[in-house]
């Protein structure tokens, strides 16, 4: 980040009277208690929209926590700024006295930002996702550039490809090295979800991968990424394979399936927060524990100054991927597979702690699924699939 951009590590000075912290840490309002910029941010939507609800899924964050956040400020201030009941929400006499220096404050901020960085600029850089995005990301591009978050929710390789033919920018998806070569992007990682397995029952005690079974869905268009991560975790562990055609790799049909097959499913990382109905339970997948990687991806060379400086503001920091858990696994192809990472090639068992061997390859039809033994032995490596 630019030096004119950067704040100290620690809190403001308390007392100091109308600093603006230029970065993200705080800013004084003539209190004698720093107050976080985005705090601020907060409190002006909350007070433009008179709506929790409709603030938290402007700012993408979740209502509890925006909710966490204006009490935090309440706090600070000591001053109470919305009347809240069932109904409705109401600026309070201070809260609207606050509110024109609040905005001034937060409009000046990002105009700083922005001048500093060079990067005043009429084009909006447009970003677009799956289903998953960090819950801050307004706020860390409020005072960078512009951000047009695009309203086509789309499958990973249709958001990775849109980015290659400059529909979008930036994209929030699950990619391959394949992809990246092919499509000339670049990736950064900034989530990870630990895929589980739902079942029917009550027994939530964890379950080995290959006595998993894992949906692949007859419609590529949409699911083209989520069958060959399925494929890859297949071939190598001994998941068995059922083959669907109706959408049912996740939400209600997921769910019917679920019932219907009577054995513990690889989940889709597009219901990894969707709560269970009841009769379903989710249970942890091991040896290995399937992660799924979520990436942010931009064309090779791009050389607008917007749309660098959010990428540095995105990629500031990685998160924890998890993958230095021996258990845990990664397609071969995932750009964020750590060098080194072991296979399941390289985790076969010593004879003295050998695991059963691999069932017999088997097709059982049950109303309209098909369900298939992966064609190899779990223990080769992964075939190519596109």
């Amino acid at each position: 980040m630019d030096a004119a951009t950067q704040t100290a590590p620690g809190p403001c000075s308390a007392g100091t009277t109308g600093l603006l912290s230029v970065g993200r840490r705080c800013l004084s309002l003539h209190y004698a208690c720093p107050v976080e910029l985005r705090q601020l941010r907060y409190f002006v939507t909350v007070a433009e929209e008179l709506n929790f609800g409709r603030a938290a899924e402007r700012l993408h964050i979740a209502g509890p926590s925006l909710s966490q956040q204006i009490k935090a400020l309440e706090r600070d201030l000591k001053v109470s700024l919305f009347d809240r009941d069932r109904r409705s929400v109401t600026l309070t006499a201070g809260g609207a006295a606050l509110l024109p220096h609040a905005r001034a404050l937060v409009v000046q901020a990002d105009e700083l930002r922005r001048r500093a960085a060079g990067l005043l600029t009429s084009e909006p850089v447009r970003i677009g996702y799956v289903n998953w995005c960090p819950t801050d990301w307004a706020e860390q591009a409020a005072g960078v550039a512009q951000l047009r978050v695009d309203t086509w929710v789309m499958p990973s390789h249709t958001q990775a490809a849109r980015v290659a033919d400059g529909n979008l920018d930036l994209a929030i998806c699950w990619v391959q090295t394949t992809d990246l070569a092919s499509l000339s992007l670049n990736a950064h990682l900034i989530g990870v979800d630990r895929l589980y397995a739902l079942s029917v029952g009550s027994d939530t005690s964890p379950v080995e991968a290959s006595d998993t079974l894992v949906l692949l869905d007859a419609d590529e268009a949409t699911w083209s990424s989520w069958n060959r991560y399925a494929e890859r975790f297949a071939a190598d562990t001994g998941a068995r394979i059922v083959r669907v055609d109706d959408g049912g790799v996740t939400g209600q049909a997921f769910f019917e399936h679920v019932r219907r097959l009577r054995r513990p499913v690889l989940n889709n990382p597009k219901g990894q927060d969707t709560q269970e109905p009841r009769g379903l339970v989710r249970r942890s997948v091991i040896h290995p524990t399937p992660l799924w990687t979520w990436s942010l991806v931009w064309r090779q060379g791009e050389d607008s100054p917007a749309v660098r400086a959010l990428i540095g503001e995105f990629t500031r920091e990685t998160p924890e991927l998890g993958a230095d858990d021996e258990e845990a696994w990664l397609p071969a192809t995932d750009p964020h597979r750590p060098t080194g990472f072991r296979t399941e090639a390289d985790r076969r068992p010593s004879p003295t702690t050998r695991r059963p061997a691999p069932r017999r390859a088997e097709r059982v039809k049950s109303r309209g699924a098909e369900e298939v033994s992966p064609p190899r032995d779990p223990g080769s490596a992964p075939r190519s699939s596109r």
